[in-house]
């Protein structure tokens, strides 16, 4: 049997049926999770999630972060007995996340426009690659595709290299948290009108609104961003710099900032320098300003640096790792990080629960489902008055 759920979070009293494999509806059922909803997952008898095997190192965790504040229910949803497992728990929730190719929720008698009929107060929030419409609608969309098509991919790496990524699944991340803010906002309507709603979430879209002016840009001026490494074209001076032993990040791009950056190098005239002076004649000559930064920098070691531009007042800090993360005093404060105890990995500490609230704090109230459907008898009884 598994414990009703705590009083915990804004979203408490919320239930939440999660439909999807991967990383953009799990996380999102994350968020919501992690924000006090009863989030129950469904998840294909056998193996489950794929994500249960994702994961670096020796001992892959990545579940234990996905997978938290869920309640795993296994349903086969390719069966007439799991649609309608399926449809009796939708009809008891208030919102469904899915994140299967356009089409897949029909195929399996789960039409969107039927739930709702049965269910009016739904809200459904449907995440895949290019969205429920439109000519590439049936095209399979993995995270990177998105962030090819939604303009990332092409302007993230140095510019005589090929197109990078960023180091995360960041366009599937992006696309559950819109996905999750529509759904929040979804819920204001609600309670307003009393009417649920589909939520078609685009992954690519969820790249292209992080874009900032790549595209005005373009349709001003005919400008294209191209990749530009580790500095913003015209940005100056904002870059990572060498030192003795490490890297080290500064922005000075303000004008004031600067001419406290230059008090700090003990070089007070490039302030005054019509090279440098203003942001304008900076963005024109980053190139020698960084290089002439760099050379001071490459004098001090990274401990040195950071004491010294923190006494001048300069943004400006480390390149974290996660070693570096569970030993920062800031980190602990906040509570940025918390260590849960599981069963076969032993103490797991991973990212808490964001935003902080001051009335209703997040929490990470139960961990990852160690097994697929181990929760299927308790939430069958609590949600379905279905005896365990």
């Amino acid at each position: 049997m598994t414990d009703t759920p705590k009083p915990n979070g804004p979203l408490h009293g919320l239930k939440v049926v999660e439909m999807g494999q991967l990383i953009a509806g799990p996380f999102c059922g994350q968020l919501l999770g992690d924000m006090g909803a009863e989030v129950v997952k469904i998840e294909p008898p056998g193996k489950g999630d794929p994500m249960r095997e994702w994961g670096q190192g020796d001992k892959p965790s990545w579940w234990r972060v996905i997978g938290r504040n869920k309640y795993s229910v296994a349903v086969d949803l390719r069966t007439e007995e799991g649609q309608q497992l399926a449809r009796d728990l939708i009809g008891e929730a208030d919102v469904l996340v899915e994140n299967f190719r356009p089409g897949a929720l029909e195929k399996w008698n789960l039409d969107p426009v039927k739930l709702r009929e049965a269910n009016p107060g739904l809200i459904v929030s449907r995440m895949s690659g290019y969205g429920q419409t439109g000519p590439y609608a049936q095209r399979p969309g993995f995270g990177l595709i998105g962030e090819g098509f939604g303009g990332l991919r092409g302007i993230v790496g140095e510019p005589d290299r090929m197109p990078s990524r960023v180091g995360i699944s960041i366009g599937d991340s992006l696309a559950a948290t819109y996905g999750c803010m529509g759904i929040l906002a979804a819920l204001h309507h609600r309670n307003q009108t009393g009417e649920g709603q589909v939520i078609d979430v685009a992954l690519y879209e969820s790249v292209l609104q992080v874009m900032e002016s790549y595209v005005a840009d373009y349709s001003a001026s005919g400008h294209k961003r191209q990749r530009s490494g580790a500095i913003l074209p015209k940005i100056a001076p904002s870059n990572v710099y060498p030192c003795k032993d490490g890297d080290f990040l500064i922005g000075g791009n303000q004008d004031q900032i600067f001419k406290r950056l230059c008090d700090a190098m003990a070089r007070p005239e490039l302030a005054l320098d019509p090279r440098y002076a203003t942001h304008l004649a900076r963005g024109k000559n980053q190139a020698e300003l960084d290089a002439i930064i760099a050379d001071w920098t490459r004098t001090l070691t990274v401990a040195e640096l950071e004491v010294l531009l923190l006494d001048h007042g300069v943004p400006s800090g480390k390149i974290f790792d996660a070693e570096d993360m569970l030993a920062d005093p800031h980190y602990a404060a906040r509570e940025s990080v918390v260590t849960l105890e599981d069963a076969d990995l032993g103490p797991v500490t991973m990212q808490n629960t964001f935003p902080k609230f001051s009335a209703t704090p997040g929490s990470i109230r139960k961990p990852a489902p160690r097994e697929v459907g181990e929760d299927t008898a308790a939430i069958l009884e609590r949600w379905l008055g279905r005896p365990a």
